[in-house]
């Protein structure tokens, strides 16, 4: 391997050996986050170098905030499988992966420390600038692959990382009672969830039945933008949060 030079200053070079060529020259517009999930971070690591994973990210966010990279931003890592956006399957191809050292829902979902998150946030700063990333393409894992994926996790601190300049959100709509949809129903209202799920980015399929696939996308949604009760039910709270995230996009001028 040529000798490896980070794209982001703030990294320390940390090659690993699994990566490829980027789709027909595709270039990145997603972050995509994740949680490393294992006891340690060191264990992480090796994992994303071993040849024999076949995984591996671009950025590596320490707990004490150092970050490592593993492969050229140029190049396409192997973290996210199988995943789709706006319709679009192949996220490794338009993606950043950034890997952050927590053991996540196997550990028991502890808290990111401060000083991870603000390298996370500085990182994610430097390649939105670099690459032109929309705040609305700063992505969980979960959100690219509902049920199979649940990283960052609910305890992944998405309204500080908005406040600092990184992500799309609004703060979720309080839990309230009301009406709601969940598995088994069917009919127009939840065919206007599935649209709105999917107009934001989700592969929701709209038949206007409330599916597994249904109740997983509207979860990942809860995850990341309503963390305070992930269930899969389409409560008035998930609907107005997304509603609302929907109506602050962006309008698109021609």
């Amino acid at each position: 391997m040529s000798a490896f030079t980070c794209d982001y200053s703030g990294a320390i070079p940390a090659p690993s050996p699994n990566f490829g060529e980027r789709a027909a020259g595709r270039l990145p517009d997603i972050i995509l986050l994740h949680y490393t999930g294992m006891a340690t971070a060191d264990a992480a690591m090796k994992w994303l170098c071993a040849p024999e994973s076949q995984v591996s990210c671009h950025y590596f966010v320490h707990e004490d905030g150092r970050v490592e990279q593993l492969v050229r931003e140029a190049d396409r890592a192997w973290h996210a499988g199988k995943s789709i956006w706006k319709g679009e399957a192949d996220i490794n191809s338009a993606s950043i992966g950034v890997e952050i050292a927590n053991p996540g829902h196997p550990g028991g979902l502890p808290d990111f420390p401060e000083i991870q998150i603000q390298a996370v946030v500085e990182l994610c700063l430097d390649c939105g600038r670099r690459w032109g990333i929309a705040p609305e393409r700063v992505l969980a894992h979960s959100d690219v692959a509902p049920i199979r994926k649940v990283d960052p996790g609910e305890n992944f601190p998405w309204g500080r990382l908005h406040k600092a300049g990184v992500g799309h959100w609004v703060e979720p709509s309080p839990i309230a009672g009301g009406r709601f949809f969940q598995r088994g129903d069917a009919g127009q209202p939840v065919e206007a969830l599935q649209t709105m799920l999917s107009l934001y980015g989700y592969g929701t399929e709209i038949d206007g039945v409330f599916s597994e696939k249904t109740e997983g996308d509207v979860a990942a949604f809860q995850r990341h933008f309503r963390p305070e009760k992930v269930d899969g039910i389409a409560d008035f709270s998930t609907i107005d949060t997304l509603h609302r995230l929907l109506s602050a996009l962006p309008r698109i001028t021609t």
